[in-house]
């Protein structure tokens, strides 16, 4: 068996380091166009979370003036009451479907803007383990 001589160690070792950085190189290309991708769904995920809100607050605006309206109609105390019921019970119900919405919405939209990373995540683990 020879000895490996000073220029063979050498060469091997370049080898190993070209090899290292070409690695090193792949993973810094894949992560930043990762989070570029993943940048832009987090863009899109807010327009859609500001629409949202926007259409929630025009929404409460005109139930606002609906509201005023049968406030000002109202001919008794007893009307009164039975609005204010009416009123509270609505308004409950209400909220709880525009939180549930705006919740489901807000997590669909964020694991989508997050999905490119989860997969270069999981691509990544893949990879090690081979």
């Amino acid at each position: 068996m020879t000895n490996p001589t000073g220029e063979q160690i050498s060469k091997k070792s370049a080898d190993v380091l070209s090899k290292s950085a070409q690695a090193v190189e792949k993973v810094v290309k894949d992560s930043s166009s990762t989070l570029t991708e993943s940048g832009k769904g987090a863009a899109e995920a807010l327009k859609e979370l500001t629409k949202a809100y926007q259409e929630l607050a025009a929404k409460n605006v005109k139930n606002l003036t609906t509201v005023m309206e049968e406030l000002v109609a109202v001919k008794s105390p007893a009307e009164f009451m039975e609005l204010q019921q009416r009123l509270i019970k609505e308004g409950v119900e209400a909220a709880a479907g525009d939180s549930r919405r705006i919740a489901e919405l807000t997590t669909a939209v964020f694991t989508a803007a997050l999905e490119p990373v989860k997969k270069q995540f999981e691509a990544a683990q893949k990879a090690s383990r081979t």
